[in-house]
């Protein structure tokens, strides 16, 4: 069976930077096994296979693989999906039109809004299904330092220190000193998975991250690593930034109110990133949370006798 699939480029406006997405249109019919193997010919950070919606009132289902296992939720899946099923809703024609869409993810149903600009980029953003919360875990920081091929001193700055969450998948959130230490990371897969604490039967991956960045819009600049799982470094991740949001709030002691950040990502790898993360705040707790980004159309094609 034939079955049409297109690479989208996620967390940017620009084809050949962010991370990018394949999005097999037709998942219906493929095996866990099928979908898996797919993934790994493909070799992207992600895979999302459209499948018909089991409740009537969902858009879609989406099932999110990596070269090594699957996924309950990620971030650049959904808005790459959500963009890519609405264009092709559109029929390829520009419009400027809003599309709403309910996803089901194994992490639960995921509302996402896409805004399809006819001379410009489209954007997607969707309310995280699950809010940040911390996983009661305490990595040692030098053995975290020795993992990642950084100095012990250099972890931490102002009042951030490791902390572990978890907003569907579990991250260590380490933060570091200055742009010119998270440049120097290099995360060791063996170390890593000695070190990662278990959330959820998941290992938790690792999130490196400083104040501001290359970008000077950049509220912080992150690094993303999850061997384990195939990903030597990720471009762009959506769930870590949900995930964070949780280390924002604790550290930084977001007031009540609107706060709109900005993340950069993959600017080591040549693939710089822009992840939108809106939370609200309200009587010192977040109540919402959303993620955005643009996404492009980088290729498109067809899956054969599969």
């Amino acid at each position: 069976m034939a079955r049409d699939y297109a690479i989208y480029d996620v967390f940017t406006d620009r084809a050949l930077t962010g991370n990018p997405l394949a999005v097999v249109f037709d998942g219906e019919g493929l095996s866990d096994e099928a979908m898996q193997k797919i993934a790994a010919e493909f070799n992207l950070s992600e895979t999302v296979f459209v499948l018909p919606a089991d409740q009537s009132a969902h858009s879609a289902k989406l099932r999110i693989f990596t070269p090594a296992r699957e996924l309950p939720f990620a971030g650049h899946p959904t808005v790459g999906a959500a963009i890519a099923l609405a264009e092709r809703q559109a029929g390829g024609e520009g419009a400027d039109l809003d599309v709403m869409a309910v996803f089901e993810e194994k992490v639960g149903p995921v509302r996402c809004v896409t805004r399809l600009e006819k001379n410009g980029c489209s954007f997607a953003e969707f309310d995280l299904p699950r809010l940040s919360t911390p996983v009661r875990a305490e990595p040692d920081r030098d053995t975290v330092a020795a993992a990642l091929g950084i100095k012990p001193q250099d972890i931490g700055f102002e009042n951030h220190r490791i902390s572990v969450w978890d907003a569907g998948v579990p991250f260590v959130m380490t933060p570091v000193r200055d742009l010119s230490v998270a440049a120097s990371v290099e995360c060791n897969a063996i170390q890593w998975e000695k070190l990662a604490p278990l959330a959820g039967g998941q290992l938790a991956d690792a999130f490196v991250y400083c104040r501001g960045g290359i970008d000077h819009e950049a509220h912080f600049h992150a690094r993303m690593f999850a061997p384990h799982v195939g990903i030597a470094e990720d471009p762009a991740t959506g769930s870590a930034a949900a995930a964070f949001s949780g280390a924002v709030h604790q550290f930084d002691e977001l007031l009540d109110g609107h706060h709109a950040l900005q993340i950069e990502q993959g600017v080591e790898m040549g693939r710089p990133s822009k992840i939108h993360l809106h939370l609200e705040v309200d009587e010192g707790k977040i109540t919402q949370g959303r993620i955005g980004g643009n996404a492009v159309k980088a290729a498109e094609g067809v899956l054969l006798g599969v």
